[in-house]
């Protein structure tokens, strides 16, 4: 058996979610806080995210809930699931990328190097782009 791994965040974002879906499902929206990409809250779509250094990654929509959750692939192995939970006149944004293969050195050091960067930069910037965002 492989050994795997998954990064979680809890983000509090002080938005609804209907904001907080907005932000994470609308293409203009997605690029000014994390990439550009095609996305689209659609299961089955399939996407590219335009990652600095990677370039172009297949993503395709795997679950969708208005609102609630969504989850997509991340290149052939990885998924990111975002679920949202209202609370107060915000929302609770919790984030699994999981997948991460222990086998390989590059998906662990993959798995060093992501988890920080979710939690320190790519969630806080997806909540301040979220609060910003008017209805």
């Amino acid at each position: 058996m492989t050994a795997t791994d998954t990064i979680t965040v809890d983000q509090f974002v002080d938005a609804p979610p209907s904001r907080v879906w907005r932000t994470l499902t609308d293409p203009e929206l997605h690029s000014r806080w994390w990439v550009p990409g095609d996305i689209a809250a659609t299961v089955g779509h399939r996407f590219h995210l335009q990652m600095p250094g990677w370039g172009a990654v297949p993503c395709e929509v795997l679950e969708v809930v208005p609102e609630r959750k969504l989850v997509y692939t991340f290149n052939e192995t990885w998924t990111l699931t975002w679920r949202l939970v209202a609370e107060g006149h915000g929302t609770r944004l919790f984030f699994e990328h999981s997948g991460f293969d222990f086998g390989r050195r590059s998906e662990r050091d993959a798995f060093d190097r992501m988890g920080p960067g979710w939690r320190d930069k790519v969630l806080p910037q997806l909540a301040r782009t979220a609060a910003r965002t008017g209805d």
